[in-house]
């Protein structure tokens, strides 16, 4: 896993070591814990069915340091409000992605892309074939999930009740007044 340098699945992992994928998770598990307890600067992490050895968070910046990191800008607020849509409706076009936003997120598509945490995920059986978007494993990884299911609920929408209809006899009597209304204004 080390020399591999992203994640593995879990039963790649259990046919190259020649044991059950139970086997396989149980000494994934055991790996994982005695990392953590060990004080190790490595970890083990999980992403949806797979497995990744990863730096301990808080060696993070002794490592940056060490090997002179580029700092990575951080996503801009259009950037994770299109993440956000993208990871709670996908597969989704951009069309869609826009008419949920309002506004054009070419630039913020583009720059998730680039990024790793979006990439295309097929195109949709509708006219031009708009290109569908997905999250990747790499969005899990930064965001520390080990799957979708794992994204915290939408809020529920407060739908304001629609307003009543005006009863038969109100519209009878306003029409009516303002039939006196418009008459009257007529005779001054």
């Amino acid at each position: 896993m080390f020399s591999v340098g992203e994640a593995v699945e879990l039963d790649r992992l259990a046919e190259a070591l020649g044991v059950s994928p139970e086997e396989a998770v149980r000494a994934a598990a055991s790996l994982k814990r005695r990392l953590e307890e060990g004080g190790s600067g490595i970890r083990l992490i999980e992403i949806e069915n797979s497995v990744q050895l990863c730096s301990a968070p808080e060696f993070f910046e002794y490592i940056k340091n060490a090997v002179q990191l580029k700092k990575q800008l951080g996503l801009s607020a259009a950037a994770l409000e299109t993440l956000s849509v993208i990871a709670y409706n996908q597969p989704v076009t951009k069309g869609k992605i826009e008419f949920i936003r309002g506004v054009d997120c070419s630039h913020s598509v583009q720059r998730l892309t680039e990024r790793g945490f979006v990439d295309e995920a097929g195109r949709a059986d509708t006219p031009g074939r708009p290109i569908l978007y997905a999250t990747t494993a790499e969005f899990l990884r930064c965001f520390g999930l080990k799957s979708l299911s794992e994204l915290p609920p939408l809020p529920e929408k407060r739908q304001a009740a629609p307003p009543e209809p005006p009863a038969p006899d109100d519209v009878l009597e306003r029409a009516a007044r303002e039939e006196t209304e418009v008459a009257d204004t007529e005779m001054n």
